[in-house]
């Protein structure tokens, strides 16, 4: 039974269904698991022709490059690439869960900005919160973020979406924690000297 497996291509495997359904994917991750190098064979699938398949590819590119991101980083040019302007919704929410995952050159990493401030309005509200927290994850490396950051959290508690709200404030209570977990930097002996 599993030479059979393995006999069937990864596009074989993820092939079939409606938008609902996920096909086999869960033998096509144990596959890449197993045998690292079909990440490649993965990767091009995402930009399959069959927009189903190329979205259960990139659902399982996301989930690898939270195990092991350095099987994906070669391919991540995928999420900031024309796959970024898809029609399909499900599309774009794969593609912000893993933006912030990978390392970027100072270009890629616009682009990567700029697709998440653009789905931070879709009007799909999982795509819409995912972009916002995708956005706060770029925003806890990059002070300078933090205004915008702000704006885009006063629209999605203000949007009137129970969802859209609750993320919100899931996002300001994992800030804040990570603000109070961070260790404080030790006063200077000349603001201690001028406070004394």
């Amino acid at each position: 039974m599993a030479k059979k497996s393995r006999a069937l291509s990864l596009a074989d495997l993820l092939s079939g269904g409606d938008r609902r359904s996920i096909a086999r994917s869960s033998e096509v991750l144990a596959m890449v698991r197993a045998d690292p190098p079909r990440v490649v064979e993965l990767a091009s699938l995402a930009e399959s022709s069959d927009w189903l398949v190329a979205m259960r590819a990139l659902d399982l590119l996301e989930k690898l490059a939270r195990e092991r991101v350095e099987w994906v980083e070669p391919h991540k040019g995928i999420f900031v690439g024309p796959l970024a302007e898809h029609e399909s919704w499900e599309i774009h929410l794969q593609i912000v869960r893993a933006l912030p995952l990978f390392d970027w050159t100072a270009r890629e990493r616009r682009r990567a900005l700029s697709i998440l401030r653009r789905d931070a309005e879709h009007p799909q509200a999982f795509v819409r919160a995912w972009a916002v927290d995708s956005f706060a994850a770029f925003a806890a490396r990059d002070p300078r973020l933090l205004p915008e950051l702000g704006r885009l959290l006063d629209e999605l508690a203000g949007s009137g979406k129970r969802s859209l709200e609750a993320r919100a404030r899931a996002i300001r209570a994992s800030l804040a924690r990570a603000k109070a977990a961070a260790p404080r930097r030790p006063r200077s002996a000349a603001v201690a000297k001028r406070r004394c």
